[in-house]
């Protein structure tokens, strides 16, 4: 059975759990989330979700939201990307939060507020906040990943699908890749799996088809 997930391009939470299932070989499909019209309020998506979010995961009769947990599901039933060891596992998901609370929140609010609010309605002194605390998190993903191909262990897992959740989009929100050595050639770790794809190709939905 196909494994079916609601998403859309423009997502970065998505993105985590497209990029995990197109990497651990599973047979899936995504359903596009018409989240900018306002899909994801209507009655027949909150059926799908209560929370009014995407992604949403629907294998059979499991259905689940939020990306961490689908791609936890996705190591389950493929056997990838969960680390090698007992301490590994815990490891992976020690990144898997810090970036859900100190990267990837922050990165897609910063970029929705610059790029996908009208240009009036951009609040000009949160910005520059929200990319304070961003450029700390982005320090301390350069210095872990100094001497290093992949967050844990010797080869991708959950940690790095997470992080880098945010970090291949083009809208500027205060990132540059060149900016931060370590990181990009991470980023190019990934891009160079098998199968990989840039989120706006891996997913239904980008600013050009709303242009």
């Amino acid at each position: 059975m196909t494994i079916k997930l609601y998403c859309f391009g423009e997502s970065g939470n998505s993105y985590k759990a497209a990029l995990a299932l197109q990497l651990s070989g599973l047979d899936w499909e995504p359903v596009f989330v018409d989240f900018f019209g306002g899909a994801a309020r209507s009655p027949e998506y909150l059926a799908i979700n209560e929370m009014g979010e995407a992604p949403v995961m629907v294998d059979g009769d499991v259905k689940l939201s939020q990306s961490g947990v689908i791609q936890q599901y996705v190591t389950d039933k493929s056997g990838k990307f969960g680390g090698t060891s007992q301490d590994e596992k815990y490891e992976v998901l020690r990144w898997v939060l810090w970036d859900n609370h100190k990267l990837s929140s922050q990165a897609g609010m910063t970029r929705f507020l610059m790029n996908f609010l009208p240009e009036d309605k951009r609040p000009a002194e949160v910005i520059p906040f929200m990319q304070g605390r961003l450029k700390a998190a982005y320090k301390t993903l350069e210095k872990h990943l100094e001497g290093r191909d992949w967050i844990v262990g010797d080869g991708i897992t959950n940690a790095d699908i997470s992080c880098c959740g945010y970090l291949y989009y083009p809208e500027p929100f205060g990132f540059d890749r060149a900016q931060w050595p370590n990181i990009d050639r991470w980023l190019s770790n990934i891009s160079d799996q098998p199968g990989w794809k840039h989120p706006y190709d891996l997913m239904p939905g980008s600013p050009a088809d709303r242009a």
